[in-house]
């Protein structure tokens, strides 16, 4: 058959035809590495020199490391107080790093934390004591004791699992409440296991020959008591439990976490098992705050049970609110900020207008920061959603030069 003359014809570029709707022909020769990335973000072209940057040029490589260095200094330079304080933030941010692997990352609420913080402690207590005050106690090796109490959170937890992993939203959270007023029952009631509402002494932690204790050891000319030898071992505690978490929430568990979350049965479908992710998560978390509560009671050095009520659980909800559903960095920050608001109110209610000490007639500290996180929960909710985390997001895609 004859061409049609009417019709112009493309014309066929030496190394080929050319593609559809292009009127240029197609290059010939070797294309360039498709792992570079041109200016204006295509890929293709490399990137001029000034654009590539290693991480040890990027700031925040400087900052965590300024971070770090004035962390492991601190015990040299703060008193009681703040070394105090700082441990209590440590403490509730490994619960919260727990309940947001729960909460904000698989979408089920929880609001029985406090429960599993105190199966932490006093498992703590009940595994290392001697007996020697009339309660029970079995006498084992403390740092043995603090990992058979995480384990024992983490069994509680598995045997709550077949429930939480068939029910979610607004049931699961109902079901989960049960479980703090059964834990306070059992505080108040069972004597020889918790001691009552007096509480039980928190043996001290010896790790390696060394006793975490108010005898003093002396480094570096500064007297190390309980507080300062505490720190490095909650700074290693929550490092540890937060580089776990990353771990899993950018590996494969934590996408079929996310996708339970955004749609349950679509998950499904496509093949996440979501009860049993659902029941491991919830072991998981229930860990998370067992580790919690030990540090909480070599802290404090007593246990009692009022501390851990529905107050706490509702604490942690604020904390992952605050600082960001489903984000490691976030539950840290929330728990920084929620634990030391109070402590903070409570040294400095002389100074502050509207702020009494406890008992003397007006807003008591412990009161005043509820008020205020919760209304940092308010407007987190209404016009912040994803809270702290997602703000430190927006500005990383926004200073990075290499998203353009």
């Amino acid at each position: 058959m004859s061409e049609n003359p009417a019709v112009p014809q493309r014309p066929t570029a030496p190394g080929g035809p050319s593609r559809l709707g292009s009127d240029e022909p197609a290059p010939s020769g070797p294309r360039p590495p498709s792992g570079t990335r041109a200016p204006g973000g295509r890929r293709g072209a490399p990137a001029p020199p000034g654009r590539r940057r290693t991480r040890l040029a990027e700031p925040r490589t400087y900052v965590w490391a300024v971070g770090a260095v004035l962390l492991l200094a601190f015990p040299f330079y703060l008193d009681r107080f703040w070394l105090q304080a700082g441990l209590f933030a440590m403490a509730a941010a490994i619960g919260a790093i727990g309940i947001n692997l729960l909460t904000g990352a698989t979408g089920q609420l929880s609001m029985g934390h406090a429960f599993f913080l105190a199966v932490g402690a006093y498992g703590y207590c009940v595994f290392a004591a001697d007996g020697g005050d009339g309660l029970t106690g079995l006498g084992l090796p403390t740092w043995l004791a603090a990992v058979l109490a995480v384990l024992v959170a983490g069994v509680a937890g598995g045997l709550f699992s077949p429930i939480s992993g068939r029910l979610s939203g607004a049931y699961l959270g109902i079901a989960t409440l049960a479980l703090v007023f059964i834990g306070q029952h059992v505080m108040f009631n069972a004597h020889d296991l918790t001691g009552g509402a007096n509480g039980r002494d928190v043996p001290p932690l010896n790790l390696f020959g060394l006793t975490f204790d108010d005898r003093e050891l002396v480094v570096a000319d500064v007297p190390f008591g309980s507080a300062e030898k505490l720190w490095y071992a909650g700074l290693v505690a929550l490092l540890a439990g937060a580089l776990f978490a990353r771990g899993v929430l950018r590996g494969r568990p934590g996408r079929a976490m996310n996708a339970i979350r955004d749609h349950r049965i679509a998950a499904g479908v496509l093949g996440v098992p979501v009860a049993r992710h659902r029941a491991a998560v919830f072991v998981l978390s229930s860990m998370y705050a067992g580790l919690a509560g030990v540090l909480l009671a070599l802290v404090f050095q007593r246990t009692v049970p009022d501390y851990f009520g529905i107050t706490l659980s509702l604490d942690y909800l604020a904390m992952i609110v605050i600082g960001g559903l489903g984000s490691v960095s976030g539950a840290v920050a929330g728990a920084v900020f929620v634990s030391l608001l109070p402590q903070l109110l409570t040294r400095y209610s002389d100074a502050l207008p509207f702020i009494s000490a406890p008992g003397t007639g007006g807003i008591a500290p412990g009161e005043a920061a509820r008020y205020l996180y919760g209304a940092a929960v308010v407007l987190v909710v209404l016009f912040l959603p994803g809270g702290r985390a997602r703000v430190a997001a927006r500005r990383r895609v926004r200073t990075d030069p290499g998203e353009q």
